[in-house]
């Protein structure tokens, strides 16, 4: 039994703020970008969670941003979509995965059909064949199986270099990142995965680079605005596995 590959922790920090990234639109429409606010009820660690955000902000202005921002203008727009096509479709395989642990066969079986129709008719998912054909994306993860088995949310925590969560979904994360990675199952070869989870948190970054920028320019308060996105987010997403296994169709992100 091989030992998991642990992602590196900045992968991890832009995967966890995609979901963020579907709903700031939103909000921006909404007015809610908010100032400075005393700790909400669901944001006991706030003293921690302000000084944590302001870290990973600088870690990825001086690192990340940089080398997403250089990706986008040399990697032309089809291969962009080409390559988060193909890293979206491992994801999905765990998607599936999670509905079905979920007990929510009805959203199973359609996604399972997406991971088949894109890995085999799409080229390994360098396309998405599937969308096309009504098969949409419905993003699934262990935090939410956890919670459709009633375990709470806890409280909100910004995670060092992985961003928003909470003290489930941060517990959901070490299934998610560490006992199952499609990423690392590309190849045995130590340089060959490091080079591939390197490239999926590049095009991942550039693909939120536009919400990103738009949310610096808008939000009085970005720690407040990028929390109360996640946390709406995910109680829509909590809902819907406790209720009827649902989920939201996600946005093609890839430009």
């Amino acid at each position: 039994m091989t030992t998991p590959i642990r992602r590196p922790r900045a992968l991890r920090l832009a995967r966890c703020c995609a979901p963020v990234g579907a709903l700031l639109g939103a909000l921006l429409l909404g007015g809610c970008a908010t100032a400075p606010a005393a700790p909400a009820a669901g944001d006991p660690l706030q003293g921690y969670n302000r000084a944590m955000f302001t870290i990973n902000d600088k870690v990825d202005k001086a690192v990340v941003r940089p080398l997403a921002v250089e990706y986008r203008k040399l990697a032309p727009t089809p291969v962009r979509r080409g390559v988060g096509n193909f890293f979206g479709n491992m994801t999905d395989a765990w998607s599936a995965a999670n509905d079905v642990m979920q007990l929510h066969i009805g959203q199973a079986a359609p996604d399972i059909l997406r991971v088949e129709v894109n890995t085999v008719f799409g080229f390994f998912g360098l396309i998405d064949i599937a969308t096309d054909m009504g098969l949409y994306r419905h993003p699934n993860d262990f935090g939410l199986t956890l919670a459709r088995y009633g375990v709470g949310s806890g409280p909100y925590i910004v995670l060092p270099l992985l961003g928003p969560s909470t003290l489930r979904d941060g517990s959901g994360t070490i299934v998610d990142d560490y006992v199952y990675s499609p990423t690392v199952a590309l190849s045995h070869n130590v340089a060959e995965r490091n080079s591939a989870l390197g490239l999926e948190l590049i095009d991942r970054r550039a693909a939120l680079l536009p919400t990103t920028d738009m949310l610096a320019n808008i939000a009085l308060d970005p720690y407040v605005f990028t929390r109360d996105a996640y946390l709406q987010r995910r109680a829509a997403q909590v809902h819907a596995v406790r209720a009827e296994g649902l989920l939201t169709p996600a946005e093609d992100g890839n430009e």
